[in-house]
């Protein structure tokens, strides 16, 4: 089964290159993502659905680790608790995600795993456990060098099934 299309053109893979569900390493009690090309050629442009606000969270997650690395290849040794309060459902995932970049940056931390309880207005807070690891330049398959979230067509919603976010990532 394939779950998603990738592009990752610094690493020679082309516009619109199917990767197996178990290759990724997707969890089929998680939500789902996909690239959506046709939004943004130089950065990766993502609409992510949960079955609920946390799974929405908690897939962001995984995107965005995916896209940074193959997570298989990170060893787990890190653990540590998140907190991030926010004015706006849309802000928190925005910060979510830049708390994601800035580990990445600053202690070259990808987190391959995380459980997420966030609450919606009047107090958006996100607290989530997660473990990962450091990149290891022997052992770490890079990909995609996320800088940033944008808030280019950002957007987050309720839908039928859940939640949907629309994200853009500068790269």
């Amino acid at each position: 089964m394939l779950a998603l299309v990738v592009a990752v053109p610094a690493l020679g893979l082309p516009l619109c290159h199917s990767v197996p569900r178990s290759r990724l390493g997707i969890l089929t009690a998680m939500g789902r993502y996909g690239f959506l090309d046709e939004i943004a050629v130089a950065d990766y442009a993502l609409e992510v659905v949960g079955g609920d606000l946390s799974d929405l969270f908690e897939t962001v997650a995984r995107a965005v680790a995916e896209i940074m690395v193959d997570p298989t290849t990170i060893a787990v040794t890190v653990r540590r608790e998140i907190r991030l309060i926010a004015p706006a459902l849309d802000l928190l995932l925005f910060d979510w995600i830049a708390e994601l970049v800035f580990l990445k940056d600053s202690e070259q931390l990808i987190l391959t795993e995380t459980t997420v309880t966030a609450t919606t207005p009047p107090a958006c807070r996100l607290i989530a456990q997660v473990t990962g690891g450091r990149i290891d330049r022997a052992r770490t398959i890079l990909r995609a060098d996320v800088k940033a979230p944008t808030l280019h067509l950002f957007a987050v919603e309720p839908v039928a099934e859940g939640w949907r976010a629309r994200i853009v990532l500068d790269v």
